[in-house]
C-alpha cells in the first residue's frame, strides 16, 4: 500500500502541509517495503486544474491513500472514483516521520 503525505520540505523531519494541490512536496511512503519517495510538486503554483493535475500524478505513482490538512471540492469525486482514500489531518505540526510511524501502528 502507497501513501502520499504531504509535505513543506523534502525531508522525513518536514512538517505537513494543510494545502493538497498546493504543497511543497509528496512523501511517498510504501507501506509494505517501508521504501520513501520524496517528489516535487510540479504544480503547486498552477491556478486552474492544480487539483486534478495533482490526482493524476499520484495515481500514476499507484497511490492508495494520500494525507493531507485539506482537499479541494473538485478532488473528491476524482479521488473517489480512483478508489484512493483521502485522509485529513489537521494537526500541521506532525512531522512526516511521526505519520509515518503513526501509520505503521495502523491495521489496514
Amino acid at each position: 500500500m502507497k501513501i502520499a503525505i504531504t509535505s513543506r520540505g523534502n525531508s522525513l523531519e518536514s512538517e505537513l502541509d494543510q494545502r493538497f494541490s498546493h504543497c511543497k512536496y509528496f512523501v511517498i511512503y510504501d507501506k509494505q517495503t517501508g521504501t520513501v519517495e520524496i517528489i516535487p510538486n510540479p504544480y503547486r503554483e498552477v491556478e486552474e486544474q492544480a487539483g486534478t493535475l495533482t490526482v493524476k500524478l499520484l495515481s500514476s505513482k499507484n497511490v492508495d491513500k494520500i494525507i493531507s490538512g485539506e482537499f479541494g471540492m473538485k478532488v473528491k469525486p476524482l479521488l473517489d472514483s480512483l478508489k484512493i482514500q483521502m485522509i485529513i489531518l489537521k494537526d500541521s505540526d506532525r512531522t512526516i516521520q511521526s505519520i509515518i510511524e503513526m501509520l505503521n501502528n495502523v491495521k489496514d
